[in-house]
């Protein structure tokens, strides 16, 4: 399968160029400029050289392509559209990427939410993710169009990447803030929970769905849970760090934004994967974000 990807210099998208090419499919991938083309043709990616807001670019390569992922991005609408227009009446798998943050709530760091959400719960929005809910839906609207839509709801990544961008977000940020400021710092008590998944677990999930999910699924991506807390205590302990401190959202707001430190690090966002391993036969194998930070993490 001839497949795009765009964000094939990032974290996700690279790792799942990554695992296409060992299952013997060709990738080509949108990188910004020449010296990124460049990297990614060592890795076996053919580079296509554009942005997101190359509308008729992303036109172009949909239609000479098998299959599209779309790693770049989760809340840019027009590039969604675009590829949307360049698949219509295909029948061919376009995967958008999206994030369990769609689910999160404003606990601040300070209690723990009893809702697990999977594919068939009602989904409660926050008004910060709204926007990005309703591309989502767009996504998973074009099978009218004759696309074979899917969306794919990661949670907290960790692991290396495989690509030119070996680093996640959520785990790697409060390593470089504690090497920073020599203590590992959370948002609130930091008792708030978030499900988590390591990146080659994921990369295996769209390429299961990227050959066989049907037209307008959403898939949660997850395998095990950890608190806030936990994480930041096995940070302190691979860095070998004091304890870790407990930081007021509201000040954690005016260093990080309140984007960050409410939903980022301040939420929970719960769910489970039933769906991707009941329909796509996925068999996550690493379970522990703790334990990949306290014996595996690069420091």
């Amino acid at each position: 399968m001839k497949v795009f990807i765009t964000g094939a210099s990032g974290f996700v998208g690279g790792s799942v160029a990554w695992r296409l090419l060992a299952a013997g499919h060709s990738v080509r991938g949108l990188v910004r400029d020449a010296e990124k083309a460049e990297r990614v043709a060592m890795l076996g990616i053919e580079p296509v050289i554009g942005t997101l807001d190359d509308r008729d670019l992303l036109i172009a390569e949909a239609q000479k392509s098998d299959g599209v992922i779309n790693a770049a991005d989760s809340d840019h609408r027009p590039a969604v559209l675009a590829l949307i227009e360049g698949f219509r009446g295909s029948g061919k798998p376009l995967l958008h990427t999206s994030g369990s943050s769609v689910i999160s709530d404003d606990a601040r760091g300070n209690s723990v939410s009893e809702t697990i959400f999977d594919e068939d719960t009602p989904l409660v929005i926050p008004p910060s993710k709204q926007a990005r809910r309703d591309i989502d839906t767009r996504v998973l609207d074009a099978i009218s169009a004759g696309i074979r839509a899917v969306v794919i709801c990661p949670s907290n990544i960790y692991g290396v990447g495989r690509g030119l961008n070996p680093r996640s977000v959520q785990i790697p940020f409060l390593v470089d803030q504690a090497r920073k400021n020599g203590v590992v710092r959370i948002v609130g008590r930091g008792v708030n929970v978030w499900s988590n998944v390591h990146i080659d677990d994921l990369a295996e999930l769209y390429l299961l769905a990227l050959e066989k999910a049907p037209a307008g699924t959403l898939y949660f991506a997850e395998n095990g849970e950890v608190s806030f807390g936990e994480i930041g205590a096995a940070i302190a302990k691979r860095m070998r760090l004091g304890p870790i401190e407990c930081w007021p959202a509201e000040e954690a707001a005016q260093q990080w934004g309140e984007a960050w430190a409410y939903f980022t690090y301040g939420s929970n966002s719960r769910v489970s994967a039933r769906r991707a391993r009941r329909e796509l036969g996925w068999k996550p194998r690493r379970t522990s974000a703790v334990a990949w930070i306290e014996e595996e993490m690069p420091l």
